[in-house]
């Protein structure tokens, strides 16, 4: 690559070096350490820069840009103090967007926990378990545009002396239904985009959950069912107790999952028709309407919610331990 190459992609360059100097900072604390005396704690710090670095330029210094820019108008210069806020919890479609948020932070962990706990139960003692799960595990394969791409055509609505190309209204026009628009009708809208995330999530859901099941103990089981209980009484009584922090685990990552929702509702309904959520507003005012100080104050608003979530989670995998 020529010299006069890089003069024409500034962008290019500053990421070359970017790379330049992040491989002589690697490259000055392997001669320290190699040099240097071996202290415990300087050699730890040492090889911890690297990281600590890219935290800080990578996470640490855009969230401080991200919490400025809160406090600032749409072209980022004017300081409005908490004007992006107070428009945050009274504009109609950012209170729109809140609620579709937590509905969908209730909900979708609630049902793939759920449907992956019947479905791993069902399947953990079966001859084709592994299939199983395979097969309910091919749709995490499929990113969550071509997720939402699916669905939208199971959705598809056309006027009813047309032919139908959506799976949903051909059943229902089979049973001598009315073709609907499933997602234009709120609030049953919303719901109709969870269930494309649930069946997304659900083979996460049931993979973790099979295996917890499948590390019960053997003995303690043996030992329920000699006490009469039954089959069901031993799932619910025995089992659901003993895989209780993977049934956590699981439920704290999709809540977690679905505070970043974005791909299915820009895919499926544009955020339009009542559908929006806090990450689909947070880009809409942000590169639509060019209100970055609105944006930003939905960040941060974002970041208040998933950092008590995160925290919790972070807790229960070292308790587990």
């Amino acid at each position: 690559m020529s010299f006069d190459l890089l003069a024409q992609q500034p962008k290019l360059l500053y990421l070359l070096q970017g790379v330049l100097a992040f491989a002589g900072v690697v490259c000055l604390i392997l001669v320290l350490l190699h040099r240097g005396p071996a202290r415990r704690r300087g050699a730890a710090f040492l090889l911890l820069a690297p990281a600590l670095l890219l935290l800080t330029v990578g996470l640490l210094l855009p969230g401080l840009r991200t919490l400025t820019l809160s406090f600032k108008d749409g072209t980022g210069r004017t300081w409005v103090g908490l004007d992006n806020y107070v428009w945050l919890f009274t504009d109609p479609e950012a209170l729109t967007a809140l609620r579709n948020t937590l509905t969908w932070a209730v909900l979708v962990p609630l049902l793939v926990t759920a449907v992956g706990l019947l479905y791993a139960a069902a399947v953990v003692r079966s001859r084709y378990r592994a299939l199983a799960l395979c097969l309910v595990l091919l749709p995490m394969a499929l990113s969550f545009v071509g997720a939402g791409l699916i669905w939208k055509f199971v959705y598809a609505y056309r006027p009813a002396a047309a032919d139908q190309i959506g799976l949903l209204n051909q059943i229902v026009v089979a049973f001598g239904g009315e073709p609907r628009q499933w997602l234009v009708e709120s609030p049953w809208n919303v719901l109709f985009l969870i269930v494309a995330m649930v069946w997304t999530q659900t083979g996460f859901a049931a993979v973790l959950l099979a295996g917890a099941i499948k590390a019960v103990p053997a003995e303690v089981v043996e030992a329920a069912r000699l006490d009469g209980a039954s089959p069901r009484q031993v799932f619910w009584r025995v089992t659901v107790p003993l895989i209780r922090p993977t049934l956590l685990v699981v439920a704290l990552a999709e809540v977690i999952g679905t505070f970043k929702a974005f791909d299915i509702v820009r895919t499926m309904t544009g955020g339009q028709f009542d559908t929006g959520v806090l990450a689909h507003e947070m880009y809409t005012q942000s590169f639509r309407y060019g209100q970055t100080g609105r944006g930003a104050a939905l960040a941060v608003l974002l970041f208040v919610l998933v950092t008590p979530v995160v925290a919790h989670k972070l807790r229960t995998q070292r308790s587990t331990r």
